[in-house]
């Protein structure tokens, strides 16, 4: 399977602290990539990296072959959209107009709106299921209906590859599976999607692709079923627990368990049983 989008020997951080080291990473095409790992432990700043909002200190980063920090910032967005872990609309702004401004990458001095342009928001609104909030305010949203706005606005740029930090933080339960789920049919309309998650049960539900990293680095990658094991969770996240089948998806599932009789701290539970 092809990459448009990897690492090759990368150093990311922030000013002269280095969070990736000599990380290489590939993203496979038409997949749904997500980044699973403790907190702190490198996702969102691999995935900076990759939106070229970071600049390796060693190595690189490649976008269709070429270094991304070799293309100029329009021509990235033309390529590649991002979904940032906060986002923040102007006052008074509506949805529409929030959307239309996907389109930015595409507009030039002397280039006015075009019917391309209004396709393009269109689509966008209708695969977000937001074209009766066209006329609303952002303001006026509720989260999950933000969120959404925010999607819109990257589709909008009618881009292959999406980028997606944390997509589903601060939202409850029944928005984070209608957004799950959106990024689905978006991955399956031919989307590359990449996504930094903290709900094991969740990526390993919804991606074709898992990398689990710890302290920088990849632990383990591949598809779901073969990554998540109860000794990477343990050995990752510190937390024994018992894998067993989604009854719905049949992807693994992660059964963590309370403290044992003793009052330690360890979670008891081995494969195949408890104790």
């Amino acid at each position: 399977m092809g990459s448009r989008l990897r690492t090759e020997n990368a150093t990311i951080g922030y000013d002269k602290h280095a969070i990736n080291e000599d990380l290489t990473v590939s993203i496979p095409d038409k997949s749904f990539t997500v980044i699973v790992g403790p907190n702190a432990c490198g996702k969102s700043t691999l995935l900076r990296g990759l939106s070229r909002l970071l600049k390796p200190g060693t190595g690189r980063v490649l976008l269709d072959g070429q270094d991304i920090h070799s293309y100029k910032a329009k021509e990235v967005a033309r390529r590649l959209g991002l979904l940032p872990q906060t986002s923040l609309a102007p006052d008074g702004i509506r949805v529409a107009d929030l959307v239309a401004r996907g389109r930015y990458p595409y507009q030039k001095l002397i280039r006015q709106w075009t019917p391309d342009d209004e396709q393009a928001v269109s689509s966008a609104m209708t695969a977000t299921g937001i074209h009766d909030l066209s006329d609303r305010l952002v303001d006026e949203l509720s989260g999950g209906q933000r969120q959404r706005v925010w999607v819109a606005m990257a589709l909008a740029q009618q881009t292959d590859i999406l980028l997606l930090d944390e997509p589903t933080t601060f939202l409850d339960l029944t928005h984070q599976i209608e957004l799950m789920e959106l990024f689905t049919d978006l991955h399956r309309a031919g989307h590359t999607l990449v996504a930094v998650l903290h709900d094991l049960n969740q990526a390993a539900r919804y991606a074709t692709h898992l990398i689990a990293m710890k302290n920088g680095g990849v632990v383990a990658e591949g598809r779901p079923a073969e990554v998540l094991t109860a000794d990477l969770v343990e050995r990752v996240f510190n937390l024994r627990c018992l894998i067993v089948p989604d009854p719905v998806a049949g992807t693994p599932q992660v059964i963590p368990l309370g403290r044992d009789r003793k009052g330690s701290n360890a979670y008891l539970i081995e494969e195949g049983g408890t104790e």
